[in-house]
């Protein structure tokens, strides 16, 4: 092993092994973080072989934590917050203060300061927004009324974590830890002074940089360089991170943070986020995999105890405590449980605050391994309750379906099967998405009047379908229960005008398993979808991109006669296709 390069063997090594473990993860159906942060333990100084160098790990480690901030705040959306603000805010305050005082709780048995475990404790309130969003997209829950609950929640945690990170440091001395300020100033006093320097920061952020910043990445589109472009993109983020921490006194993750929020609000800020993210991924990787080096896996057999109480906490204690607040607001069981189930782990803004505590001396090696421990333990347990919920779903699908109110305050048709009498029309169409395009597919149909079933995972969607005279299947199509409830050999055909491919093939699939002559539309955004689409059964795919260039020649009248319409036409496959 080159001992004169640690870079460039921290990197290599790092790299490898996060992908070797991420695959591995994957393969278990686990969260790759999970394979991430099991990468550091192996390289890190508490096992044997390779051992990652722990200056330059933390040096990797603050520009994943620069970087991931940049992306919360790229993604942070106040319209996403202010439509689930009622739910989402106070849930998520109450929720982060019973969570802190239960890790506190715990703390206090275990002997420690008030200040360890008030870092402790709010290591342990807040989830990762990555884990959950990998959760939901895996779902299709994202867009649904309780992934948008849960993402708004974890913005108002993401929010509470970024003042703890500036508010922490002017506490440290106070509770018993290493104070960043010199002098004998009150509390008060510097209180006052960060909350002054945070201001001044964040007024030039909103006066100044959200004029500049757009108008310097518009002079850079002008030059056509798209990789002058992602420089530009990545500079902002670096050089704001740095400068707020230089000239301000703010971290790092702080002005990273604003950094996004400002750049968000630019007309540039999808190119932004799109290209910047292979750098942002490949550090925030990184950053797991620093973290899990800090990890002494004897602490598994030292303190057997304090971790299972401190997973208690995480898993059952925080969310038992999110679904009943849900539910105190009148919410269904479904959006009680997807809540629980999103915030039983905990992730990047926990190993943030640990590793601030350890610089301010209000955590011990001891307590961090404790929160790295329950981190790996909960991230590994997630799925397995998102499962649980999977399987509940129909149960609570029939529950719920029969309490539907629509706004006008009618009380919403039964969703049950007796309802879908779909043998009774032979040659049915089957449409599985209520987006834009299947909107616009309904209205269509809805003119031209052939027999229409519409499968959706929207209570709302169905409730508004079945009033419009439509029959509605409430379900998610991956499940073959709901695709046999949609009748497919009597079909004439299956309409997929959901936007995620990898959804799709796997509906066509099934749908092809019960129906191995009926014939599949669906669409796509790229070449490569295309051909996945029609490896798992899929008649026809329509390219958005392809059928908008083909719109253009039609206007213009450049169109050879028949091309268009001659096309998409594909020889019908074979019954079992795809299987």
């Amino acid at each position: 092993m080159p001992h004169d390069t640690p870079l460039l063997s921290t990197l290599a090594i790092g790299l490898v092994l996060a992908f070797a473990f991420g695959t591995l993860a994957t393969r278990l159906r686990l969260p790759p973080i999970a394979g991430y942060l099991l990468a550091g333990v192996a390289a890190g100084p508490f096992t044997p072989g390779f051992v990652a160098d722990p200056e330059l790990s933390k040096e990797l480690s603050e520009i994943g934590v620069i970087l991931l901030m940049f992306g919360v705040g790229l993604h942070f959306s106040i319209k996403d917050l202010l439509a689930v603000r009622r739910i989402a805010i106070p849930g998520a305050i109450v929720q982060i203060a019973v969570a802190t005082l239960m890790g506190m709780g715990v703390s206090h048995f275990l002997g420690w300061s008030l200040g360890s475990g008030l870092i402790f404790g709010l290591s342990l309130s807040v989830a990762s927004t990555v884990v959950l969003l990998r959760a939901l997209e895996e779902r299709q829950m994202v867009e649904s009324r309780r992934g948008r609950i849960a993402v708004g929640w974890l913005i108002v945690e993401d929010l509470l974590m970024v003042m703890a990170l500036v508010i922490l440091p002017a506490l440290a001395g106070p509770l018993g830890g290493q104070a960043e300020a010199q002098g004998n100033n009150s509390l008060v006093l510097e209180l006052g002074l960060t909350a002054l320097k945070v201001g001044a920061f964040i007024a030039l952020m909103l006066v100044v940089g959200r004029r500049a910043i757009p108008w310097l990445l518009a002079r850079v589109v002008r030059t056509g360089s798209r990789e002058l472009f992602t420089l530009a993109t990545l500079a902002i983020a670096m050089g704001i991170a740095y400068g707020s921490a230089a000239l301000f006194g703010v971290s790092f993750a702080l002005g990273a943070f604003f950094a996004g929020v400002v750049l968000n609000e630019s007309e540039l800020s999808h190119d932004a986020a799109e290209n910047s993210l292979p750098l942002r991924e490949a550090f925030a990787v990184l950053f797991f995999f620093s973290v899990g080096s800090l990890f002494d896996p004897e602490i598994l057999l030292e303190q057997p105890w304090a971790i299972l109480a401190t997973v208690a906490v995480i898993v059952f204690g925080k969310s038992i405590a999110a679904a009943l607040i849900v539910l105190a607001y009148r919410r269904p069981l479904s959006v009680a449980l997807t809540i629980a189930a999103s915030l039983a782990q905990i992730g990047e803004f926990s190993f943030i605050l640990a590793s601030l505590g350890l610089s301010l001396k209000l955590l011990d090696q001891g307590a961090h391994d404790l929160i790295l421990a329950a981190a790996i333990i909960s991230i590994i347990l997630n799925p397995l309750l998102f499962h649980g919920i999977d399987l509940l779903q129909p149960w609570m699908e029939r529950r719920e379906g029969r309490r539907l109110v629509n706004v006008k305050g009618k009380h919403a048709p039964e969703l049950d099967d007796d309802e879908l009498d779909t043998g009774a029309q032979q040659g049915h169409l089957v449409l599985v998405g209520y987006g834009r395009v299947g909107r616009y597919i309904c209205e269509r149909l809805d003119d031209m009047g052939p027999p229409l079933l519409v499968i959706a995972d929207e209570p709302e969607h169905v409730t508004a379908l079945r009033q419009k005279g439509l029959k509605a299947i409430l379900g998610n199509a991956t499940q073959e229960k709901v695709l046999a409830r949609a009748k497919l050999p009597e079909a004439r055909a299956l309409l997929l005008a959901i936007p995620n491919g990898f959804e799709a093939a796997e509906i066509a699939r099934r749908a092809r398993e019960l129906a191995p002559g009926l014939h599949i539309l669906a669409r796509a955004h790229h070449d490569d979808e295309i051909r996945h689409l029609e490896n798992h059964g899929v008649d026809e795919v329509i390219m958005g991109e392809r059928e908008i260039a083909h719109g253009m020649f039609r206007y213009l009248g450049l169109e050879r006669p028949g091309e268009h319409e001659a096309e998409p036409q594909r020889a019908p496959r074979p019954s079992g296709a795809g299987s």
